[in-house]
């Protein structure tokens, strides 16, 4: 069993930043692949950026390519989510989630999941 904490949401101005963790218990974050996800209200829940068991590979949804990026450290069991120029679309619940095998862009492929952590951009 592994869970899953994220932090580092806020409110922020648009062009603004925000660093989002997410630490992980249990089993060695190491065996997991793990991605980030987000969701507006109403709104389904979507792919943000994922990340392989090394680190090295990564994917970006379109809307956040060269705006977002995702990172992890495996000795801290932790992987990131740096975003930067920030807009008022990138409103949502952040989520962090972890499967076994490699990168996928579907929710239903990831396992595990964390609760959520709020990020609200303004105008």
């Amino acid at each position: 069993q592994v869970q899953l904490v994220e932090s580092g949401g806020g409110l922020v101005q648009a062009g603004g930043s925000l660093r989002l963790s997410c630490t992980t218990s249990g089993r060695t974050q190491g065996s997991y692949a793990m991605g980030w996800f987000r969701q507006a209200p109403g709104k389904e829940r979507e792919f943000v950026a994922a990340v392989s068991r090394s680190g090295g590979s990564t994917g970006y949804a379109d809307s956040v390519k060269g705006r977002f990026s995702i990172s992890r450290d495996n000795a801290k069991n932790a992987v990131y989510l740096q975003m930067n120029s920030l807009k008022p679309e990138d409103t949502a619940v952040y989520y962090c989630a972890a499967r076994i095998l490699g990168l996928e862009v579907a929710p239903v492929a990831y396992k595990y999941w964390g609760q959520g952590t709020q990020v609200t951009v303004s105008s």
